[in-house]
């Protein structure tokens, strides 16, 4: 798991065989995300503003489910 120091998001875990994408929010909310490919983790966790890259190459891309 990795924390981000982000007012949206508070963790983030990845599963790179599955693509799933674990996204724990400052609510305490988990979401996870399907058929995320690596390339987007690596840039979520090293982007200026992990709440605006996830609104705008996650949240609407990819299905997910409330965990």
């Amino acid at each position: 798991m990795v924390y981000l120091k982000s007012s949206a998001i508070s963790a983030v875990a990845y599963n790179e065989r599955n693509l799933d994408l674990n996204v724990t929010f400052t609510s305490g909310d988990t979401y996870t995300y399907y058929g995320v490919p690596a390339w987007k983790y690596s840039a979520l966790i090293t982007a200026s503003s992990a709440g605006q890259y996830f609104n705008e190459y996650i949240r609407d891309q990819h299905s997910s489910n409330r965990g």
